[in-house]
């Protein structure tokens, strides 16, 4: 045999280790594609304050962390507090609104509050007003809130349970439907 065929014999192995060696290393599933599973920005610890049209506090946000989708460039917030603040003309307090979760629309138009969500606030008689719940939708533009599952509302001495809450955020107007009422001297 020649210097020639001696070379290509060990080409030929070295193909067909190469080739065993790849095959072994791949993966028997195919790579997923990541898109929106990478935020395009994080922050931590932060402060953030939305402004309407007009140029005036629509919300403003405190949380551990902050997540913005690149494709619907939504808000995700770990464990959000927001202060909601009164509008022109309102009736009572700005609303100080907990939960376990947040997300906030590309637009700033809509909150959605998910797990252990509490809002609280003052009347127009300035007394305190809490809602709990496990969800609760906000929209700052037009200073409503609704949430269709089971809410709290709870102020001095009046307990209300019921469901598929209507509220007006300025007048502190809620509206329940299916609703159990306890007059309690102990309720705060």
């Amino acid at each position: 045999m020649s210097w020639r065929g001696v070379v290509t014999v060990l080409l030929l192995i070295g193909a067909g280790v190469s080739g065993w060696a790849l095959w072994s290393q791949r993966s028997g599933t195919a790579p997923t594609p990541t898109t929106g599973s990478q935020p395009d920005y994080v922050l931590n610890q932060f402060e953030l304050i939305a402004l309407d049209d007009q140029g005036n506090e629509a919300f403003s946000v405190r949380a551990p962390r902050l997540a913005r989708d690149p494709n619907t460039r939504a808000l995700d917030i770990a464990t959000p507090m927001f202060l909601i603040p009164a509008g022109e003309g309102s009736q009572g307090g700005p609303w100080e609104v907990r939960s376990r979760t947040g997300w906030v629309s590309a637009e700033g138009d809509e909150l959605r509050l998910r797990g252990d969500v509490v809002a609280d606030s003052t009347g127009a008689d300035g007394r305190p007003v809490t809602m709990t719940t496990e969800q609760l939708n906000v929209f700052p533009d037009s200073r409503r809130a609704t949430s269709e599952v089971a809410v709290t509302l709870t102020q001095p001495g009046l307990i209300i349970n019921g469901r598929d809450l209507e509220a007006s955020l300025d007048t502190k107007r809620i509206v329940l439907q299916d609703t159990q009422t306890r007059y309690e001297s102990t309720a705060r």
